[in-house]
């Protein structure tokens, strides 16, 4: 298993070697849409390259929030397009009806901006928040917008752990799980300010 994984992380770092951006794009488009690749070894080792000369830093970060938002942009499509027809069909099967969908609507006009931004925080979440999102039709322009801001911190992690950790897989993995569980506890710390926040401002508006 472990020389599978080392082989496919040298077919990904030629991959994006011969490909440059563009690679970083292409990949980064299929982690974040329905076919899940691993970001933790398509950023990094294009960082990598960066401290090698071969690649500029902040091209290898702007390619990789351009795939993400291009993979989420192609999720809240295909969930746009359809999700409400399969389930005004289907729906009755897996319990989700007409009133299901009206209250995902709700809630993501009302909450769609933290779920977006925190969802692309969380590693297996990532790539399925947009689904819900299409799904609910929300505001497309804030939709991107905290679509790429949680994307971006991401990438900028995974490209700065490639840059100065290098090759060395074993440190990049190391180095990954730790800024995972930061981003868990951070998104869990931001989740529990806002619900606060949210109840006291509906507090002091029924007042």
């Amino acid at each position: 298993m472990e020389a599978f994984i080392t082989a496919a992380i040298s077919w990904i770092v030629s991959t994006i070697g011969r490909m440059g951006y563009t690679g970083v794009v292409a990949l980064m488009f299929l982690e974040s849409s329905f076919f899940p690749f691993p970001s933790e070894v398509v950023v990094p080792p294009a960082g990598y390259l960066a401290s090698q000369g071969q690649m500029n830093l902040f091209l290898v970060i702007a390619a990789g929030i351009t795939g993400s938002i291009l993979g989420a942009l192609f999720n809240y499509w295909i969930s746009l397009t359809f999700g409400r027809p399969f389930f005004r069909r289907f729906g009755k099967y897996v319990f989700v009806g007409e009133k299901a969908l009206s209250r995902a609507d709700e809630f993501f006009a009302k909450h769609g901006h933290i779920s977006t931004f925190i969802g692309r925080l969380l590693p297996g979440i990532r790539q399925l928040i947009s689904l819900p999102a299409g799904l609910a039709r929300m505001n497309i322009p804030l939709f991107l917008f905290f679509t790429t801001l949680g994307s971006g911190i991401w990438v900028v992690i995974l490209a700065y752990v490639g840059y100065w950790v290098g090759n060395n897989q074993e440190l990049v993995h190391q180095y990954m799980h730790t800024a995972t569980y930061i981003s868990i506890a951070a998104c869990i710390f931001l989740a529990a300010g806002y619900v606060i926040h949210y109840r006291r401002k509906n507090k002091r508006r029924n007042l």
